[in-house]
């Protein structure tokens, strides 16, 4: 197996895993999500701010991802490795 996939298989796990982020931080995730579509929904540059929400969740992904060694050491306060193995 080639190290992208093997990367990739590591990072879906992960991304899937019902453990690898408590509820409260998902229901907070998804809700900031649906207010942002709405509040920016009839905007003129809702796909340029559609597009920095991307860039700034991906920044906090790779942030959290290089702190915890691609997943294999806890950082942040969560302890949860077995989303990464």
């Amino acid at each position: 197996m080639s190290v992208l996939t093997t990367a990739l298989r590591r990072e879906l796990c992960v991304a899937f895993s019902r453990r690898a982020q408590p509820v409260w931080f998902r229901i907070v995730k998804w809700s900031a999500g649906i207010a942002f579509m709405i509040a920016f929904h009839q905007c003129d540059w809702f796909w340029p701010a559609v597009a920095g929400w991307t860039v700034v969740a991906l920044a906090l992904h790779f942030l959290y991802r290089s702190k915890t060694r691609a997943w294999t050491q806890p950082w942040g306060g969560w302890n949860d490795l077995e989303a990464g193995r």
